[in-house]
């Protein structure tokens, strides 16, 4: 199923579970004026063709204990395959760092790291990510206000 054959329906149901991941396949059907056994095979298929890579719950970070946010730019000093795989397997199994992104311009990577507050983020930038090799920079932003953070993609 490539993204080209994907039709109304398609575009219905992805759109609705970008929303809300727990509607049943009746609920989808209703909205979508859909038989329940066309949206159950419908959902089977782009889950098999990769459209829906997984379903989660989002939290509230705050509720959590992880009320501060920070966007962390690194500049590694060698760009061998070696290096970057490396940087990126080691910075994947940190929990605080929620996304890790490679990145074209003046930085390597960007990462989106969630701590409770500026000690544990300290904690985490000298004992976790300043220990990795081959790190030149590493600059960091505060987030003070969130003003739209959404998941779902416009299609």
């Amino acid at each position: 199923m490539a993204a080209h054959n994907l039709d109304p329906t398609d575009l219905g149901i992805l759109k609705l579970l970008q929303r809300d991941a727990s509607l049943t396949n009746k609920e989808i059907a209703g909205k979508l004026h859909k038989s329940i056994a066309t949206i159950h095979e419908r959902v089977r298929k782009l889950n098999e063709a990769g459209y829906i890579k997984r379903i989660v719950a989002i939290l509230d970070r705050k509720k959590i204990n992880k009320g501060l946010l920070a966007f962390s730019q690194v500049l590694l000093n060698d760009h061998t395959a070696e290096t970057l795989s490396g940087f990126e397997n080691e910075v994947s199994k940190f929990p605080e760092v929620m996304e890790c992104f490679q990145m074209t311009g003046t930085f390597d990577f960007i990462l989106r790291i969630a701590t409770s507050d500026m000690d544990a983020y300290h904690d985490f930038y000298r004992n976790k990510l300043a220990t990795l090799p081959n790190i030149t920079t590493v600059q960091s932003f505060f987030v003070l206000s969130e003003t739209k953070s959404d998941t779902a993609y416009p299609l």
